[in-house]
This record gives C-alpha cells, sequence and structure tokens, in this order.
C-alpha cells in the first residue's frame, strides 16, 4: 500500500432542516390552530483516531466529505429526523490543521479518540414555536442553519519511542531488522528506504519500545534535497534520536564529514529537534580492524565535540545491539518516571515538543511555497517586486484620473 502521510480535504456538515408551517385541520374542531415542528439538526463531522491504519491513501482520491442534512420539519407537531454525523478514521498520530489559517484543530495521539472538525447547523423552528396569547394562528417559520464548511489539511507523524537518523547506506534499515521483527528492504545502494519503518523492540518479555527508521539525509537536505527532510517531522514526537555512523564508507568519503552533514541539517530543519536527547551510534565497526576502533571513535567524537552517549556496534553482526538496546529501555524508563515526579521538567520537554512542531511544520510549508513558485516560472520569493507598473503608467496630476483594474 502506498505511504501517504499528508492530505489536504475539504468537510462539509450538514444544513439544518427547515421548520414546518402547519395548521391542525379536524372535523369538529374549530381553529384548530399551529402544529407546525422543528426540523431536524444537521449532521456533524468527526475525525477518530484508529489503530489499524497506517497511512492517508484514503483521503489522496476522495477529497470532499458531506454529513447528511436534517430532515425538515412535519405536520401533527412532528420534529425533523437529525442527521446522520459522519465519522472519518484516520491513523494514530494524526494532527488536524485548518488549512486557512494553519490552526491546529486538534492531535489524534490514542485509539479512539474523537474529535469533532465540523458542527451540523442548527434545525430550523416551525410556527408551533410563535404562538402566542396575541398571535393564535402564527405563519412564522424559521430556514435550518447551514452546517460549517472546512479545509482541512491532515498530517500523519509517525509514534515512536526511538528516531534514528543518518546517511543513506549508513545502516539504519539493517539496525532496525537486526533488533526487531521488522523487515524493511536492505541493499548495497543509497536510498533504499523510501518510506518510514516501524519496528518494535522486545528487551524482556514485558518491555518494548519502537524504533522509526526514515530515509536518509542528504548535504542539501534543509533546502529540499533528498527525501528525508520531509520525513524528518515523523522524529518530532520521539524520546531520543539515535545517531547511526557508517565507520567504514564504501566510497571512501570521511566518517567524521558524514557525520557533521547529519548535525548540521538537523540544526537547519529544526534547532529545536537537534535540542533533543540524542545518541552516537557508530556502526559497521565489523569493517575496520579491531585495533583501529578505538582511532576511528576518537577522530568522530573529536570533530562533532560530542558530549554524549557512544556506542559501536554492527547491526548486521548483532554486536554490540543488545547492550544498546537494554541502555534505550532503561533511559526510556527513567525519563518516563523523572516525568512522573519532576512537574517542571514535564513542563520544559512539553514546551520542546511544541516548538519541534511549529519549527516542523514552517519549514515543510516554506519548502511547499518555494516549490509552488518555481513550478509557476519564478526561482525565488526575492524575484517578486512590490509594484509591476511601468514608469509610463504614472498619471498626470493634470489629466485625468485613471484607475486600472487588475484581472
Amino acid at each position: 500500500m502506498k505511504f501517504v502521510d499528508e492530505v489536504s480535504i475539504r468537510v462539509k456538515a450538514g444544513d439544518g432542516g427547515n421548520g414546518c408551517m402547519s395548521f391542525r385541520r379536524e372535523k369538529f374542531i374549530e381553529n384548530g390552530g399551529p402544529n407546525g415542528g422543528d426540523g431536524g439538526d444537521g449532521g456533524s463531522i468527526y475525525m477518530m483516531a484508529d489503530e489499524n491504519l497506517n497511512t492517508l491513501v484514503d483521503y489522496r482520491y476522495t477529497r470532499h466529505f458531506d454529513a447528511e442534512r436534517g430532515s425538515n420539519g412535519g405536520s401533527t407537531d412532528c420534529t425533523g429526523k437529525k442527521g446522520e454525523d459522519l465519522v472519518l478514521r484516520v491513523p494514530v498520530g494524526t494532527t488536524i490543521i485548518d488549512s486557512a489559517t494553519q490552526e491546529v484543530i486538534g492531535d489524534l495521539t490514542k485509539a479512539g479518540q474523537k474529535l469533532m472538525v465540523v458542527q451540523g447547523g442548527w434545525h430550523g423552528l416551525g410556527n408551533t414555536r410563535f404562538k402566542s396569547s396575541t398571535n393564535r394562528a402564527p405563519r412564522q417559520t424559521t430556514p435550518g442553519k447551514p452546517g460549517e464548511q472546512r479545509d482541512l489539511k491532515l498530517e500523519m507523524k509517525v509514534l515512536a519511542d526511538v528516531g534514528l537518523l543518518g546517511l543513506p547506506n549508513a545502516g539504519k534499515s539493517t539496525f532496525i531488522r537486526s533488533v526487531s521483527a521488522a523487515k524493511p528492504k536492505v541493499a548495497d545502494y543509497p536510498f533504499t528506504t523510501l518510506v518510514p519503518n516501524l519496528g518494535v523492540v522486545s528487551v524482556d518479555r514485558w518491555k518494548s519500545f519502537v524504533v522509526a527508521d526514515i530515509p536518509g539525509l542528504i548535504e542539501g537536505a534543509s533546502d529540499g534535497a533528498g527525501l528525508g527532510i520531509r520525513f524528518l517531522k515523523h522524529l518530532s514526537r520521539t524520546r531520543l534520536l539515535l545517531h547511526l555512523v557508517d565507520m567504514a564508507p564504501l566510497d571512501e568519503t570521511s566518517a567524521p564529514d558524514a557525520a557533521e552533514v547529519i548535525v548540521s541539517e538537523l540544526a537547519k530543519f529544526s534547532p529545536s529537534l537537534a535540542e533533543r536527547d540524542r545518541w552516537l551510534v557508530l556502526n559497521k565497526c565489523d569493517q575496520i580492524l579491531e585495533e583501529e576502533h578505538e582511532e576511528r571513535v576518537k577522530e568522530i567524537v573529536d570533530r562533532l565535540q560530542w558530549e554524549g552517549p557512544v556506542y559501536v556496534i554492527s547491526a548486521i553482526a548483532k554486536e554490540g545491539t543488545e547492550r544498546l538496546t537494554r541502555d534505550i529501555m532503561r533511559y526510556l524508563e527513567d525519563r518516563a518516571d523523572r516525568l512522573a515526579a519532576d512537574p517542571v521538567y514535564k513542563a520544559e520537554l512539553a514546551d520542546l515538543d511544541q516548538r519541534i512542531e511549529d519549527e516542523a511544520r514552517a519549514q515543510l510549508q516554506a519548502l511547499d511555497d518555494q516549490r509552488a513558485l518555481r513550478r509557476s516560472g519564478v526561482k525565488s520569493v526575492h524575484d517578486i517586486g512590490d509594484d509591476d507598473w511601468d514608469e509610463e503608467d504614472v498619471d498626470d496630476e493634470d489629466g485625468p484620473e485613471i484607475i486600472y483594474v487588475r484581472d
């Protein structure tokens, strides 16, 4: 199934039913009075998180959704039927954004969580509502109110505890295969991974965490090059980042240079995401001589001025992976305990999470705007002048007033 993590849709709630104007007419009953009923409310539209979905592909081809209209009121004080609500199912981890205002309407992070995105129109009133001691035969009714309409942008982010960062062919997919039951595609060429992959890592019988593997980043990714930049947003909800570095690149590039590329591109994409706890994982240690390990590790650590944890592993040989996964599990447990006990720490993390979300959304929107300009033949937004009038178009102060109309 095709992986789709962003779609735009239009939703329209049902209109309310009109009120009815009717009078009671029965044999031997004179001046029976009004008996027109109210209309029914229009149906609303809800978004609900479904744990069985993992893509928004269903909304790629069907983009318009309308809820049912409320029925009109009837005679003998019959109220119209309420319009049926429409429930749209989306993957867990979907953010709903108003396209017009860029306001985040809601974030569905738990299975079964439900959110109303547009409300159905209010019902119209029948003429029975307007009877009084001075108006015994009212001929007044009200129509149903129109339902709300919105253009929405749906953004899906995978929910994982740990995210993998690295250049193409750093061994991210091999790592996730070695520590979990996931089977992402692995090959000896770059850009094997085209969409995010998730793997559940079981440490003990009742302990596990989820790892997310995204397409590799390349130099210039923050400017839109490659695939990985669009998927970096999936790491915004992770608790820990693993920076994988190939210790023995096949193309004979420098491992420290490769590590610096990721650090630089991550900071450009989201400075706040760069503040997330990050561990350095040096992969493919089996490809170099054991006596060279210490020298190669020192070279990379010194170049990055790294002060965090450093692990040397071989994902394909499963060397050092068990220690790494157990340390990750211990870190996640300690983090959860601290969140429960320290309100200040919890508030700091919540603020960091929000900044990461905002920066990622702004960066991706800027890239989309830049692509739209290029498609229209403009290289940059700076190429658009403030005014496109010719000097000859300036009106003569003594001449007639000329009004220019732009189509």
